[in-house]
């Protein structure tokens, strides 16, 4: 009977928790529930989870709105109906038209639409008319009580009380920018949209067995369900595992002996070692794919710096994926990938903020739009915002806004309305607000990427997914992060400068020359870093001096230890005097002395 329910992914408009949501209906003996959020269906994957988690059967579905004004709510039958709503979503972002009065002709989804909004005779047979509570006296004259295998009763769910009605109607104010006074009533909900007990429901409704045997039917006819235990990035580059594999070992081979030369035993034993590791959990195709990245970015003569945690594999500094060797500087290829890790593991990858969007598009045409997605991020109701925004709906001047913004805390308790709206704001904060774009995160997909969520075409003019890495995560999605970093482009031009007046290139990705580089050591050892990404503050330069840092393990741990923290703890300080006096400690162990003697 639960078949349009609203959490707070329904934006500004819904006021419960997925994980509320779920626990009412466990606490009501609802055996099976619909999550039908408004034009999006951002919440399914969390609302899938804890349902099996409560033992209650989940359902897909959407609530179609053109603005206030309800159109239909579909519910999908199984997955196969869960995609075709996300195509449906997913078009209507694209093409920014209003959704039609009439459902599209679903294969697998139902479709009800509110009682009074069309007569049956128009109905098709997978389209229901749904009737309300507040409905029931205008059924009982109508003729509708003759057709109850069409109809279905449909008693939506937004909030759990009327204590939570009124945070409703203030979201409500917050989406329309208007006065809560002035809100009009079909702005917002009715007062009787919280979860009813099944038995008064069914009671209410008595009169009409038919709807009640409709409803039953819908609700067991339609099932969800996710694989949260299989990877869903695409399973292979060439097309099938031995080719990957080969091809990676090929690469990875080839980059060895460009990184290392052809007589490295301890550089060889280790790319083997990784390529088994990599074989073994099935991740040749995400080191391919980065890799096709890069050799696409360095063929338009592209910069790039690959970083994070992938730095620490040798592989990926054969495939030239990473500048930094991880042998050189003893870094252990587990903390990237290891069959006991938690997270998935990921690529970050910056270039210039000038050349980063044709990297991009290059991925969405080489994978196919229907495969590639930027990762979206969700926006929420949190500090100054949430005060200025509740401020505004109750008609407060500007001045007292910018003053209840500035210290919350204090300026809550001077009068009736600023108390309530600090009563209001600790009731919505970290509600979802908006969705937005993830800083580099792009998935690149097996399956359709429909098959688990509708997409959103942001400004910037690429598709991004409703939910979030964590939720992409938790489906088994492994992202590859493209970032930008202005500092690439500052480097690139002083490159193209100087090959253009002096007719010297230079090749940035060779780090080692600049390691070896005796005029780049001296300008460490007198802090002239000004204009250099991350080591150009005047307190990291003051440490340079300090260190008359001259060499790249110092420089890295200099920038470890220029970090707030550490530097308020004196740890700081300590490290400079054991640097400068090495022999003034003494190591309490000496396993101790063999892990950490690097940075004393």
């Amino acid at each position: 009977m639960y078949l349009n329910n609203h959490s707070y992914y329904s934006l500004r408009y819904g006021t419960l928790p997925v994980e509320t949501l779920v626990r009412q209906a466990k606490e009501k003996g609802i055996q099976t529930l619909a999550l039908t959020d408004i034009n999006n269906s951002m919440g399914m994957v969390d609302f899938v989870r804890e349902c099996r988690k409560q033992g209650i059967r989940p359902v897909a579905g959407v609530e179609f709105r053109n603005g206030d004004q309800l159109q239909y709510v579909a519910l999908a039958i199984n997955n196969t109906g869960f995609r075709e709503l996300n195509e449906m979503l997913t078009q209507h972002n694209l093409s920014e038209e209003p959704y039609p009065e009439t459902a599209p002709d679903f294969e697998q989804v139902y479709v009800i639409y509110p009682a009074g909004s069309r007569k049956v005779g128009q109905l098709r047979g997978h389209e229901f008319l749904g009737v309300r509570l507040s409905q029931l006296a205008r059924l009982l004259n109508s003729d509708l009580r003759f057709k109850q295998e069409k109809l279905v009763l449909m008693q939506p769910v937004t909030f759990s009380d009327e204590k939570s009605w009124y945070v409703h109607q203030n979201l409500r104010a917050i989406d329309h920018n208007s006065l809560l006074s002035k809100l009009n009533p079909d702005q917002f909900a009715l007062a009787d949209e919280f979860m009813q007990p099944p038995l008064r429901l069914k009671a209410a409704f008595a009169l009409y067995p038919g709807l009640l045997k409709t409803t039953e039917k819908l609700l067991c006819d339609c099932e969800i369900d996710f694989d949260f235990n299989t990877i869903k990035n695409k399973k292979h580059f060439t097309g099938n595992a031995i080719d990957d594999r080969e091809l990676l070992h090929k690469l990875a081979y080839d980059g060895l002996h460009y990184r290392y030369g052809h007589e490295n035993a301890s550089a060889r034993q280790r790319v083997e070692d990784e390529l088994a590791i990599i074989d073994k959990l099935g991740f040749s195709a995400y080191f391919l794919i980065t890799w096709d990245v890069i050799r696409y970015s360095m063929s338009r003569g592209f910069y790039h710096v690959g970083r994070g945690s992938g730095a620490n594999s040798v592989v990926a500094y054969c495939l030239r994926i990473t500048d930094v060797d991880p042998i050189e500087l003893d870094l252990y290829f587990e903390r990237f990938l290891n069959p006991k890790r938690s997270s998935p593991p990921d690529f970050d990858i910056d270039y210039s903020w000038k050349e980063r969007d044709e990297v991009i598009d290059y991925v969405f045409k080489r994978y196919g739009h229907k495969h590639t997605a930027l990762l979206g991020t969700i926006s929420t109701f949190r500090g100054k915002s949430i005060y200025r925004e509740l401020g505004k709906v109750h008609g407060l001047p500007k001045a007292e806004i910018d003053e209840l913004v500035s210290n919350p805390t204090r300026y809550h308790s001077l009068n009736k309305i600023t108390r309530h709206i600090h009563e209001l704001a600790q009731q919505i904060v970290d509600f979802p607000n908006q969705r937005s774009i993830h800083a580099g995160g792009i998935l690149i997909s097996e399956e359709p990427i429909t098959n688990y969520v509708a997409l959103d075409m942001p400004p910037k003019g690429f598709l991004t997914t409703q939910w979030d890495m964590y939720v992409s995560e938790e489906l088994g999605y492994e992202k590859l992060d493209i970032l930008s970093q202005r500092g690439i482009g500052h480097i690139k031009e002083a490159a193209d400068i100087i090959k253009e007046n002096r007719r010297i290139t230079i090749d940035v990705h060779q780090v080692q020359q600049f390691k070896d580089d005796p005029k780049v050591k001296d300008q460490l050892r007198r802090a002239e870093t000004n204009g250099c990404f991350y080591i150009e503050s005047p307190a990291m330069r003051g440490l340079l001096r300090k260190l008359q840092c001259d060499n790249y393990l110092t420089l890295v741990a200099a920038s470890s230890i220029i970090r707030p923290g550490v530097a308020k703890s004196g740890m700081m300080r300590e490290y400079i005097q054991r640097f400068h006096y090495p022999n003034s400690f003494s190591y309490i162990h000496p396993v101790m002395k063999e892990q950490l003697q690097e940075t004393y």
